[in-house]
């Protein structure tokens, strides 16, 4: 098989040389980790080159070198890169995920350009790709990119790694273009993060803007599941930390080390960018310096600036500021033999960042706001047994992994000070068996594990999606359910009401059957071979009003009353709810707004499907918790359904009530269709041959799925219609038999 990865930008970059292009390798972990991704597939790349140009024969020219490398250019005009790239992604979607919003920039370019750019990217991997390829999609720049695939290629296998923090709802909300959004990533089968904390922000935001429910960690988008996980990725460990043992790595240290002398060094290294907070470690430094005289002479903070984007306004100014700090603070304190801070706008080679690692002192990492960091990863994996320190921002990725650092809010300056005054009076061994101590994380949770146990939780996605694509009734399916119905001389048919038969509606009351559902269900049941029985956890009264004129048999509350030929039976005596338990469910229906409480002869009913999403979820647990005990004591019986919860005896369930169907009759063809949980054990109860069907997502207990309850109502007009014209058919053959047997006696009586 082939694997399709897709990121912005190629892990090659071409740049023009008199006639000819020169190609150089990007920097960055995902290129490194995704280029040592083992598994039975072909790698292709698909990106951006590197480089703007309007001429084909220069794009051919690039095409073809870059093709012998697997490697799939996507051409983009100076417009097209500035708007999508510098404009939306860089402008719009980077300050608002950082939650830098006084700095988000909207206009309707930007947007054109990013929806054009996706759709480019769209059309090249369409070009490449074959039904059953893997495409995993790479970051924010092309997040409306998986449903543009998922809607030219359905069975594609389509993966989405978010880079950068995803925010809150609340932030999130702000973007004009949030639904188109979500839904583009939605069109993934797997969608993943590099913390629980972002995972849970898009859960949030896609069940309050979409208003899609997800089960723990997957939601049902038509016809298949996505799944979302958080997954921290990694370093390459062995690299960095193998790197201290190559001659030129080690003549760097050696160098670095003269350059220092007995001076500790707190280093700092930084892409240009507001999100990384380097004025607050600034002010931070300069506060350390200002309260502790004893260290002046003795520390020098050695900050590495990688230049970025500082073409653009907000970029420059913040470089005219660090400027200026720096500049202040090397003023005020510097000596003729000491300069405090030692300021290195540019990148450094491999070995000459890894050689700065090795010899640090502390580790000054303070990100305002970052997805993951991977600089605090690489000065772990680099100092080997040497001793060392990570001051660490608590609102980095990483900071859920090394809680062994020394955490700090990085808008705290006075924590800053604080940390650097403790990593550098910090005990040898102490800052040895803290670094111990998370070397044995980074050394596991490496580039490639997390590459790896992407794809390997992506493929169970994809794997699910194709169980349930198999449980779909197709229409080979449907000829041998018809085949079957058509054949049988008793037949038993088993319909749920709410989610089934009818439309979940935010009032129950409104759930009523529409004038099609009756003349179906009339159908169905006017057929003496049929027994049409609407097994449902609605109240009887309910029942009988809307759908008590059918000659069908009713299972209400689950079983707790039964009507059979026009007459209502009753399993159990009505219950009598006590006060405590009454007095919980109403504390929880005052505390969620928009829930409500439904009393019933049998059973009591928590409704909260128009409460909010997030807030519904949480009091559903909630009230599980607090109900526990009491239910128990009073054998009572606790069910979650969609966006219910219900407490009833367990004495009766939809099936116990097909137990009692079957032992008074015996049928050669039952059909069963439901959409909750709850319908599990009536398609638990009917023999291994039924035709069970379960309504939105498949269930391991039902052999068929019909993706949507719209998807009910067309499959039994076809069991009607076909009987219809069974019926027909024998009609015709009685009234041509009749005809012979007519002509027949008028030849005799002549």
């Amino acid at each position: 098989m082939k694997l399709y990865i897709i990121s912005n930008r190629l892990p090659v970059k071409a740049t023009a040389k008199e006639d000819t292009f020169i190609f150089s390798r990007s920097e960055g972990g995902v290129a490194t980790g995704l280029d040592s991704l083992q598994g039975d597939y072909e790698k292709h790349w698909v990106g951006w080159p590197g480089i703007c140009t309007d001429k084909e024969e220069e794009k051919q020219h690039i095409r073809r070198q870059l093709e012998e490398m697997n490697f799939h250019p996507v051409f983009l005009s100076d417009g097209q890169y500035r708007n999508y790239y510098e404009g939306y992604s860089n402008s719009t979607l980077w300050p608002l995920c950082h939650y830098f919003f006084a700095y988000t920039q909207y206009k309707k370019s930007f947007w054109q350009a990013y929806q054009e750019v996706n759709a480019l990217f769209c059309r090249e991997i369409c070009r490449l790709v074959g039904p059953n390829d893997w495409v995993w999609v790479q970051d924010y720049q092309l997040m409306l990119l998986p449903e543009m695939l998922r809607r030219e290629f359905p069975g594609l296998h389509i993966g989405y790694f978010h880079h950068i923090p995803f925010p809150s709802y609340e932030l999130f909300r702000i973007l004009p273009e949030r639904a188109e959004i979500l839904k583009g990533l939605l069109g993934a089968d797997f969608v993943a993060f590099h913390t629980h904390d972002y995972m849970r922000h898009f859960i949030s935001a896609a069940e309050r803007v979409l208003h899609v429910d997800f089960s723990l960690d997957e939601v049902r988008m038509g016809n298949r599941i996505v799944r979302v996980d958080a997954l921290p990725m990694g370093v390459n460990y062995e690299l960095y930390h193998n790197a201290p043992r190559q001659k030129n790595v080690w003549d760097a240290i050696e160098r670095t080390r003269s350059l220092y002398g007995k001076h500790k060094l707190i280093l700092s290294v930084d892409r240009l960018d507001y999100s990384k907070g380097i004025l607050h470690r600034l002010y931070g430094f300069a506060s350390f310096l200002e309260h502790h005289p004893e260290y002046h002479g003795k520390v020098t903070l050695t900050m590495v600036i990688v230049p970025s984007r500082d073409h653009v306004g907000s970029y420059a100014e913040l470089k005219t500021r660090i400027d200026e700090e720096i500049g202040s603070i090397n003023g005020r304190y510097s000596t003729m033999d000491w300069t405090p801070v030692c300021y290195l706008y540019h990148g450094f080679p491999f070995e000459e960042l890894a050689a700065m690692y090795f010899i640090a002192d502390i580790a000054l990492v303070t990100p305002l706001r970052d997805g993951m960091n991977l600089v605090a990863k690489e000065y772990i994996a680099v100092k080997q047994d040497n001793p060392g320190v990570l001051v660490l921002s608590e609102m980095a990725g990483a900071a859920v992994e090394l809680t062994d650092a020394l955490l700090v809010n990085p808008n705290d300056t006075e924590q800053i000070e604080n940390a650097i005054c403790r990593a550098l009076e910090m005990p040898v061994e102490e800052q040895k068996e803290r670094m111990h101590r998370m070397q044995a994380i980074v050394s596991v949770q490496t580039v490639n594990k997390w590459a790896a146990d992407f794809v390997n939780e992506w493929q169970e996605a994809a794997l699910k999606n194709k169980a349930m694509r198999l449980k779909k009734i197709s229409p080979q399916h449907m000829e041998e359910i018809k085949r079957r119905y058509l054949h049988a001389r008793k037949r038993l048919i088993l319909l749920d009401y709410d989610g089934t038969l009818a439309a979940f509606r935010k009032k129950p009351e409104d759930a009523s059957p529409t004038p099609q559902l009756l003349d179906t269900l009339q159908r169905l049941a006017a057929d003496p071979l049929n027994h049409v029985v609407i097994n449902s956890g609605r109240d009887h009264f309910t029942l009988e009003k809307w759908l008590g004129a059918l000659p069908v048999s009713f299972a209400a509350e689950h079983g707790a009353f039964y009507k059979e030929n026009g007459v209502w039976h009753k399993n159990i005596h009505t219950q009598e709810w006590s006060p405590g338990l009454l007095s919980i469910l109403r504390l929880f229906v005052n505390r969620t707004p928009r829930s409500h409480l439904e009393i019933k002869e049998t059973a009591l009913v928590w409704h909260y499907r128009e409460a909010d999403a997030w807030l519904g979820a949480l009091r559903a647990q909630q009230l599980v918790n607090a109900l526990i005990s009491i239910c128990l004591k009073q054998h009572l019986q606790i069910m979650q359904g969609n966006k219910v919860i219900e407490i009833k005896s367990p004495e009766y369930t939809k099936g116990s009530e097909v137990n009692r169907l079957l032992l008074t009759t015996r049928y050669d063809f039952i059909l069963a269709m439901g959409d909750d949980t709850t319908d599990d054990d009536m398609f638990k109860a009917v023999p291994p041959t039924a035709v069970t069907v379960k309504i939105g997502t498949a269930s391991e207990s039902a052999r068929y799925n019909l993706p949507a309850q719209t998807d009910t109502l067309p499959f039994l007009q076809q069991l009607a219609n076909g009987n219809s014209g069974k019926a027909s058919l024998k009609n015709s053959l009685k009234g041509q038999l009749s005809s012979a047997v007519d002509f027949f006696k008028r030849i005799i009586n002549q």
